[in-house]
């Protein structure tokens, strides 16, 4: 296997084209952003970059709130839209046919229709050369019961959450195991296989031959 050298650029992949929701329940603003992520577990803490120029940023930084909702196969199209589309002269939620929904923790309205929404609160703004990080802590979450199995755990494998990869949208694939797989063994996880060391590599090589 060859490795080419680029430049240094934004090839992280695979990454959430989450729906970030802003503004007010009466007045719903809604932009399409891949720049999210956890930064921390207690309290939670997460973030979402934004370019200057969307009017999402404009909105986040007057009400220092917004929701993260992740969208999932049902919609695709209209996250791909609300990435290109700019919600300065466009009621968005009304026209793509989505339900800005009270949110429990903070004033910036989430999707109704979304599997999971993330209220989140804005403790910080970073600015950096082409968009600005919006540092917040996750004030409550929000889930579909749909994907509630009878004693409330959570089966978000069922949701069909979309992914990003270099410019096409995906969905999520085939279940491989949950934390610690790798170290369960063959009996409680059928997916299971052992890390090929160098011993085996050898040995296997051997078979080959």
């Amino acid at each position: 296997m060859t490795k080419i050298h680029w430049k240094a650029g934004t090839l992280l992949a695979p990454i959430p084209p989450a729906l970030i929701s802003c503004g007010t329940i009466d007045k719903p603003n809604v932009m399409t952003a891949a720049w999210t992520g956890i930064i921390n577990s207690d309290p939670p803490m997460t973030y979402v970059s934004i370019r200057p120029s969307r009017y999402s940023h404009e909105l986040i930084t007057q009400t220092r709130e917004f929701v993260i909702n992740l969208p999932n196969l049902p919609l695709a199209a209209i996250t791909d839209w609300c990435g290109v589309k700019s919600g300065k002269k466009i009621d968005k939620f009304k026209t793509c046919g989505i339900t800005p929904a009270l949110s429990k923790h903070i004033s910036a309205p989430q999707i109704q229709e979304a599997p999971v929404s993330i209220e989140c609160k804005v403790v910080n703004i970073q600015h950096f050369e082409t968009h600005d990080m919006f540092l917040a802590e996750i004030k409550g979450v929000s889930v579909d019961d749909t994907y509630l199995d009878k004693k409330g755990a959570l089966l978000l494998e069922k949701a069909g959450l979309l992914a990003y990869v270099h410019g096409f949208y995906f969905t999520l694939g085939k279940k491989l195991g949950k934390f610690g797989f790798s170290v369960e063994g063959k009996r409680k996880n059928p997916y299971y296989k052992p890390p090929l060391t160098q011993t085996r590599k050898r040995a296997v090589s051997r078979k080959k031959k």
